[in-house]
Formats: structure tokens, C-alpha cells, sequence
């Protein structure tokens, strides 16, 4: 870092420093595709250990860019690492980019159109990374009609239009079936994202297409959602278990949903494994070891994060290509 006193380094001291030009430099920084990668590792080196910050408002009245990438989470009860591992593969997919991430939270009860007006009215970010996606997201209508760089985690009725990375929760639904069933579960219910979100009608869907081919039930849990706190889940699981004796197979959307309906379930005198198999996803190996009965499928978030940073990227720079989209089908671990 700079000593105290001394000014800031700019563009020239790196120049000077590296034997370059100012315009080499600037692009170097900048990851243009005509400097090659030792001249950029020299110049991104040099740059570090003087301590070198590019002023960004200087660069936004330049360019009208920002060289930021904001994701747009929601602030809820997420008791697990999924979100911090969807950043962190972002911010690591970022890393020797000109491109920064800045995280634009939003509360529960707040509307979700709230951070992209701001920041599409405020010009903070080049582009914006969404997740929690609804199959008539007025955010993705709205970034559309706007014609502003995004990616989403997950996909809207306007799919073919946008770049995304999604898991294929219809092969969730599926899978989830058929291995319950193939466990001799015959009555199966499942604790469901909100409905509104287009990854709950793909489980919906993936479960109900492969119950209907067998002598099993199947219905979603009444009153009770996966988004709702830790304690709903465990208090709705136990009393919709003790007033359903049948039900001998659960499937959950996620590992935090899994283990407060695991619980809930234990609350209402099942054994998870003996007389009741939970099936679920999770982003990182916890499950097994919080419960070793439980069926486990992996949601892959690293991957995820590394795709829609470049997604997003493509988005901003090349507008015109078609949208980087990728689709990850379901895998027993």
C-alpha cells in the first residue's frame, strides 16, 4: 500500500514502473484482448503492490461503464452456505477480470423490483446476476424491455431470451420419485418452494409425471413452504405428520428445508430412514452427516456462479450473441 502522505498511484506510476505506455497499461488493466497475458500479469502485478485503485467515477463519466457486476439476493432465513458459495464462485470467476461484484441485498418483505430500479436508475452496475426466479419474473421483463446486461439462476418463460444456468429440477422430481418409490414409499409429499417460482412447478412437474405411472400418492404439504422459517417447517411437518400416518416419503428442495422437515418429523415420532425417507438437494456435503438416511442430490453452485459471471460478462460486451445458457440434470451422491 501507498505510504501515508505520498499521493495516489494512477496509471503513469504503473507506467513508469513497467517500462509501458499509459494506453497499454489502461488496457492491460482492462483485459483487452490484444495484450497478451504476460504483459497483463506484469502490469495487474505491479498494480497490486503499489496499491494501485482505479477511480471509478472518472472511469464512468469516460466510458458511461462501470466495470461492476452486481447479484441481487434476497436477505432471508437461508441457514446453509448455498448463497455464500453462489458468490464466492462468482467472485472468483471475476477475479482476473475487469469486472467487480457488489452484492445489492434485499429484505423479505420488500419488493424485488425495488434493488433493480435502484440500480438501473442509479447506473452502479454494468450488469446485474438474479436468482430466486419466477416463471413471469417482472425483473427479467423489466431488464428485457431495458435492454440491460443480466444472467439468472434459474430460468422464466422468457428463457430462450436471456442468459441463465439452471438445475434441472424436473429431473429433481424425477429422481426423487423414483428413488422413494424404489424404496417402497408409497404415499409421498413434498414441502415445495414458493409456487410462484418457476423451479417449484419443475419439481411439481418431474414428480407428478413418474407417480403417475405407479400405485403411489403423492401431494404437496399444506400451509408451509420451503421459504418459510426454520421453526414453520418443523411445527408444519410435525402436525401434518401426525394427522398423516401414510405418509412415508418427503421431498425437500433444499438442505435447509431438509432438516428442519427431518425435525419436524422426528418431533411427530418418525425415524428418518426406517418408517420415513426425506429426499433433497444441497449445494455442499451436509446432510449426511446431520442425518446418514437421507437422500442426497448434489446442486452444484460452484459451476453455477463460474457460468453466470462469464454470462454476464458476454452479456455487457457482446450483446448481439445468443445467451450463454447451460441446463444441469439431477445425480444421486
Amino acid at each position: 500500500m501507498p505510504e501515508s502522505g505520498k499521493s495516489r498511484p494512477t496509471l503513469r506510476t504503473i507506467a513508469e514502473l513497467s517500462g509501458l505506455a499509459v494506453p497499454t497499461v489502461s488496457r492491460a488493466l482492462n483485459d483487452a484482448p490484444d495484450i497478451g497475458t504476460a504483459t497483463k500479469e506484469k502490469v495487474r502485478a505491479i498494480a497490486a503492490q503499489i496499491g494501485y485503485i482505479p477511480n471509478r467515477a472518472g472511469l464512468r463519466l469516460r466510458t458511461g461503464k462501470t466495470n461492476v457486476i452486481s447479484i441481487v439476493l434476497c436477505s432471508d432465513h437461508e441457514v446453509t452456505d448455498h448463497t455464500g458459495q453462489l458468490v464466492s464462485s462468482i467472485a472468483h470467476a471475476l477475479r482476473d477480470t475487469r469486472y467487480h461484484l457488489i452484492v445489492t441485498p434485499y429484505f423479505p418483505d420488500e419488493d424485488p423490483m425495488q434493488p433493480v430500479r435502484y440500480i438501473l436508475e442509479t447506473g452502479s452496475a454494468d450488469a446485474l446476476i438474479l436468482n430466486r426466479i419466477e416463471v413471469d419474473d417482472p425483473r427479467v421483463a423489466h431488464l428485457l424491455e431495458r435492454k440491460f446486461p443480466f444472467a439468472t439462476y434459474g430460468r422464466s418463460k422468457w428463457r430462450d431470451l436471456h442468459p441463465y444456468f439452471d438445475f434441472d429440477n424436473t429431473s429433481f422430481g424425477h429422481l426423487a420419485a423414483e428413488t422413494l418409490i424404489g424404496s417402497g414409499r408409497k404415499n409421498i409429499a413434498m414441502l415445495t418452494p414458493p409456487l410462484n417460482q418457476n423451479y417449484a412447478q419443475d419439481m411439481l412437474k418431474g414428480a407428478r409425471e413418474v407417480i403417475s405411472r405407479s400405485d403411489a400418492t403423492f401431494e404437496v404439504v399444506p400451509g408451509i413452504t420451503s421459504d418459510v422459517t426454520g421453526e414453520d417447517i418443523k411445527q408444519g411437518i410435525a402436525a401434518f405428520l401426525q394427522n398423516r400416518a401414510d405418509i412415508d416419503g418427503i421431498i425437500a428442495p433444499s438442505s435447509t428445508s431438509a432438516i428442519f422437515a427431518s425435525v419436524g418429523a422426528e418431533r411427530a415420532g418418525r425415524v428418518i430412514g426406517k418408517d420415513l425417507d426425506v429426499f433433497a438437494k444441497e449445494a455442499v456435503p451436509f446432510l449426511k452427516h446431520f442425518r446418514e438416511a437421507i437422500k442426497v442430490v448434489k446442486e452444484d453452485v460452484q459451476n453455477a456462479g463460474a457460468f453466470l459471471a462469464t454470462a454476464a460478462i458476454q452479456a455487457i460486451e457482446s450483446p448481439d450473441k445468443k445467451p450463454r445458457q447451460s441446463l444441469i440434470s439431477a445425480r444421486l451422491t
